[in-house]
């Protein structure tokens, strides 16, 4: 999992002339987060970030050989589309863009390499995305000044606001002149800093993709990763989705994804980033470039749709990638196998015995019935403990210490495995049917519950089922072996084939599922506090566990008291929760793990029709991002009373706050308000919203009214509807009034180099009131998220009230609310 390459310096340029060097990105990555955070409207991001990708772009045009030609443009757009629940609007957001093509190229057909130079607020962005934009730059190097042929053109597309969310990314295939062109994407991005890069989406009905990508020097993908990501369980999202939503654009979405503890924080810096990191991507994004510039599917990419993937590299080594049609038929083929095999082994036993068919059957049956009721027990086990950690405050104890989850998690859940078999072979010890068969029998047992696992998996077009696959192929393998050596008729000998047919498995599904951990654990760090992360994995554990412990856990029970040592499992799990509600379970450590929250130190003001005021306060706007946020409550104390937002919903639009955007929002419920008496330091004016004028539409019951609004870079809009007015239509992307959806609605908007005042309309409808009551309420949430905190006293005062261990993202705000 952690073998990478060795990172070529500066002095191997001469003798590897052709090839990516990591040393050049690296000492290109110092460069460029000297810059600091990169938020978008920050001069950090739109001044300083671009004329340094210029001038890195100018000194590859310096070396570029003779026979092909580099083509910048800076794009400057404005645009809005729906993300998730909320209108995401921007407005002078850049990108950089270049195009390296053979002189006189007159292919039309381009490939697309994207990655965003912009970071989050607070953080120098070295891990997300400033390390795959200077890969990127380097590898536009390595290809300009080696001259190879390029019979297609390659965009570089470095996008200056993807963290908004994806908003620049939207304004490229939507307005860009070579938008059209791109037929096929790599997408570079990080939720980590370093290790090895994953390929978790692929096309989608693309698998000519993957013909490519298995050639690469370091492959490491699986579909795993893509179903876990596209199902929501990854707290994140990519440019990926808007190139292929908003562009049809199929492709490969590479990122980071270890040590996601520093990602989105101030520690996400270039000592956190190894330089052999930059080797391993380099390597690959190098090769796929190379080969995708000539690849002839881009010349007709819909003649080569064909499905979806299924595809995983095994141990770095190869790739193994199939489409889904094969898929299903792997699988039905390797289920009539287990069975014919299942089949004939309990034939041979029966024979082999003195059993009657039938009763080889009958133990077989209850085998079955109690290997499926193990399963259940597992899990069972596994959840149990999830929801007793959770319940006395003591989850996330692995999220330092990962150690803990092998008693947390895996011991239980071998524990539910094994004890039922074991005191059924214990009360059967006088059966005829001998010791070694009856072992067999579980199994064979386990063999079968993977089955239809593996079946239903299939049936809901859920491509991971191969993993199943996998474990019922390799015991088929080891039945053979059984069979045809006759070893199945020994005690002991049969447990020889089936602990060798079970190593590469074993190696296998633990490497996956220690990425799967090392990937899952630091995000559980940051998936809100609205669910158990516990459970989670408690969840995956229990997953794997079927998978390469289901086969080896029966060969326990050859041991004198297997009872037991069974039972021992039973202790170690009670030892570590021991452990785990002991100070040896804290889940955090300053810089490497940190707790996160976000905070807003905010002056809300809330306005009534006739104008007066209702509410004039000042506060801590606390939001928690993970579960265990009551571990600093006696440091929230110490600042004030603290109140649920969600108390003040049912009163207030959108809870009267200022909400950043809908995460914020899906968040109320665990999110905190403490009013202070210090008044937040905001930089420059409040958010200035005029209702420049209203008039009547098509009848005296419809108006149309014209707003302009001034403020920072980063405001909420948030819109209700009063006294049975109906939104008609507005001047924002009309989705949620086309769909009809529910108000109050929220709008994200953020603006780039073009300051200028956001002009927008909202025509309305009114049958059972007139207009001289109100009609609109609308808040205005002002974000100043490019203001370097250190140098804000008030608010650097709360945030040092915090633990140590808390990572803070913190900013001033306001929030104001009118009616119209």
């Amino acid at each position: 999992m952690n073998h990478m390459p060795r990172p070529l310096t500066r002095s191997d340029e001469a003798s590897h002339p052709n090839s990516f060097i990591a040393q050049r990105a690296e000492d290109t990555l110092i460069e460029l987060t000297r810059i600091g955070p990169r938020v978008v409207g920050s001069m950090a991001n739109e001044e300083s970030a671009v004329e340094f990708l210029r001038a890195e772009v100018a000194k590859v045009e310096s070396e570029m050989s003779d026979l092909l030609e580099i083509e910048v443009d800076v794009q400057q757009a404005s645009g809005a589309y729906m993300h998730w629940e909320m209108v995401n609007m921007y407005q002078g957001i850049q990108n950089v863009v270049v195009k390296l093509s053979e002189k006189n190229s007159t292919n039309e057909n381009y490939l697309l390499i994207n990655s965003h130079y912009d970071s989050v607020p607070g953080s120098p962005g070295a891990g997300d995305d400033g390390s795959m934009v200077v890969t990127m730059l380097e590898v536009m190097r390595v290809i300009a000044k080696s001259g190879d042929p390029l019979a297609h053109p390659i965009v570089f597309l470095f996008n200056g606001a993807e963290e908004n969310p994806l908003q620049a990314s939207h304004a490229f295939i939507t307005q860009h002149k070579w938008a059209k062109n791109c037929k096929a994407l790599i997408n570079l991005d990080s939720a980590g800093s370093g290790g090895r890069e994953i390929l978790f989406q692929s096309g989608p009905n693309h698998p000519w993709l993957m013909n490519y990508y298995r050639n690469v020097p370091h492959p490491f993908a699986n579909t795993l990763a893509e179903e876990l990501f596209q199902a929501g369980y990854i707290p994140s999202d990519t440019d990926f989705r808007i190139f292929r939503d908003y562009g049809g654009v199929p492709g490969l979405d590479m990122a980071y994804i270890f040590n996601g503890y520093v990602y989105h924080t101030k520690y996400n810096r270039i000592n956190a980033f190894p330089r052999a990191s930059f080797q391993h991507t380099g390597d690959n994004v190098l090769s796929l470039a190379r080969a995708l510039a000539n690849a002839p599917e881009l010349d007709d990419t819909a003649a080569h749709s064909e499905g979806h993937n299924i595809f995983y590299d095994f141990l770095g080594w190869f790739m193994i990638f199939y489409t889904e049609t094969t898929s299903i038929i792997v699988n039905v083929v390797v289920t009539l196998l287990a069975l014919l095999g299942v089949g004939i082994s309990i034939y041979f036993m029966s024979l082999r015995s003195g059993c009657s068919w039938k009763g080889v059957l009958l133990r077989f049956s209850i085998s079955i019935a109690i290997q499926f009721v193990s399963l259940i027990l597992a899990i069972g086990l596994a959840l149990l403990v999830a929801l007793f950690m959770d319940g006395v405050d003591r989850s996330m104890s692995w999220f330092t210490s990962s150690w803990t989850i092998f008693g947390l998690y895996l011991a239980p859940i071998v524990f539910g495995l094994s004890i039922l078999p074991a005191l059924y072979l214990e009360k059967t010890k006088r059966d005829p049917l001998g010791l070694g068969f009856r072992i067999q029998l579980f199994m064979h047992s386990h063999c079968i519950c993977l089955i239809v696992i593996m079946l239903t998996l299939t049936g809901l077009s859920i491509r991971s089922a191969y993993l199943i696959m996998l474990c019922i192929l390799f015991d088929i393998v080891a039945l053979i072996v059984n069979l045809v050596t006759k070893w199945h008729r020994k005690a002991y000998l049969f447990a020889i084939a089936v602990t060798v047919c079970q190593i590469l498995p074993l190696v296998f599904f633990t490497y996956l599922c220690t990425v799967a951990l090392v990937t899952l654990m630091p995000m559980q760090g940051r998936s809100g506090s609205s669910t158990n992360p516990d459970m989670v994995i408690a969840a995956l554990v229990w997953l794997f566990s079927l998978m390469f412990a289901g086969f080896i856990a029966p060969l326990i029970m050859f041991f004198r008291k297997t009872r037991t040592i069974v039972l021992c499992f039973l202790g170690i799990t009670i030892l570590f929760i021991i452990i785990a509600v002991t100070n040896a379970g804290f889940p955090y450590k300053e810089k490497t793990s940190p707790q996160r929250y976000s905070l807003i130190h905010a002056h809300r003001r809330l306005h009534n029709a006739d104008g007066s005021t209702r509410i004039d306060e000042s506060g801590l706007y606390i939001y928690p991002q993970d579960r265990r946020f009551g571990i600093a409550k006696d440091n929230i104390a110490a600042i004030g009373e603290a109140h649920q937002v969600s108390d003040f919903c049912d009163e207030e639009m959108f809870c009267g706050m200022p909400l950043y955007n809908h995460r914020w929002n899906k968040a109320r419920q665990y999110s905190m308000w403490i009013e202070t008496s210090e008044s937040p330091e905001i930089p420059t004016e409040y958010p200035m919203l005029v209702l420049q004028d209203s008039s009547e539409l098509e009848t005296s019951a419809q108006r149309r009214f014209n707003f302009t609004l001034a403020g920072p870079s980063h405001m909420g809009i948030f819109i209700n509807v009063k006294n049975d007015a109906r939104i008609l239509n507005w001047s924002f992307n009309d989705t949620l009034i086309r769909e009809q959806a529910e108000p109050p609605y929220m709008v994200y908007f953020s603006y780039g180099l073009d300051d200028s005042p956001l002009e927008f309309t909202i025509d309305v409808e009114k049958t059972t009131s007139t207009f001289d009551t109100p009609t609109l309420e609308i808040g205005i949430g002002g974000h100043w998220v490019t203001q370097d905190i250190t140098a804000i006293e008030k608010l650097s005062s709360y945030i040092n009230r915090f633990p140590s261990y808390a990572y803070i993202q913190g900013w001033v705000g306001t929030y104001e609310t009118w009616y119209f």
